[in-house]
């Protein structure tokens, strides 16, 4: 898809946020253009991080963690920013890769800081390695979960394959991505599959429900293995990266609420 008319999608659910009354600091494209996955039928989701007004944190209302649906029904996650951190602590790659993706959008006022963060996106996607590779296999097994349930947004596929391939090609994505990922390779270039054909061709149900099965199967066995595998060395998260993170945090907190 165009450069172009994915930045002027995001605009659209900046000001439909806005108009909404969130206060977006950084918003960005999340899913499969973020992987080179996208084709005809994918959509334009977006991942925000929102920040608190100082009355909220002042009366310790409850944080913002919500999905607001545009009228075309494309997506956009809204997160405070202190929940997005606890995300990226967790290491789930859903959030980390708001820290990769090629489109985004920053408040100006606050260009600097977020470029720093995006600087140290390496570092914070192997801030625990172990909580990671575990958070990927946590997510292909809710994938192989869902594969076959027929929700009600889907029961039309279901009835028809009998699965869903979008929770097939997820499964052997996170396979292929925990892989290269405990090789050492960078989390940017995880991002990027090495078989996009084949990934696509499962995204359109393009295999009988009885080898669909057996592809899932094998590849959750695979990740199983490799998770054991890796977690017989001892893993702790990164105090650097934790004292970083908070370290941003509170800087950034006084910039908005001791600086106006």
């Amino acid at each position: 898809m165009d450069r172009n008319i994915i930045m002027n999608r995001m605009k659209e659910h900046l000001i439909d946020v806005r108009a909404n009354g969130y206060q977006p600091l950084y918003l960005c494209l999340q899913g499969s253009q973020n992987y080179n996955l996208d084709y005809e039928h994918s959509d334009i989701d977006t991942k925000a991080m929102v920040v608190p007004t100082l009355r909220e944190v002042v009366l310790n209302n409850k944080s913002v963690s919500t999905t607001h649906v545009m009228e075309n029904n494309e997506h956009c996650d809204l997160k405070d920013i202190r929940l997005m951190f606890n995300n990226f602590k967790k290491q789930n790659i859903n959030f980390l890769e708001v820290l990769f993706s090629p489109y985004y959008w920053i408040d100006e006022r606050y260009k600097e800081e977020f470029e720093q963060l995006r600087a140290h996106a390496e570092d914070i996607a192997r801030y625990n390695e172990g909580a990671a590779v575990k958070c990927m296999l946590g997510m292909a097994r809710e994938k192989y979960k869902a594969m076959e349930h027929p929700y009600p947004t889907l029961i039309d596929k279901i009835e028809k394959y009998g699965y869903d391939g979008k929770q097939l090609h997820h499964i052997v994505r996170l396979r292929e991505f925990m892989e290269r990922y405990i090789s050492g390779e960078s989390f940017a270039n995880c991002l990027i599959s090495k078989h996009r054909e084949y990934l696509i061709r499962l995204k359109r149900n393009e295999f009988p429900l009885k080898e669909a099965r057996i592809i899932a199967e094998t590849e959750l066995s695979k990740m199983e293995k490799a998770v054991n595998d890796f977690l017989l060395t001892e893993r702790t998260p990164n105090k650097d990266v934790d004292n970083f993170l908070t370290e941003w945090l509170v800087k950034l907190f006084t910039k908005i609420y001791c600086e106006k």
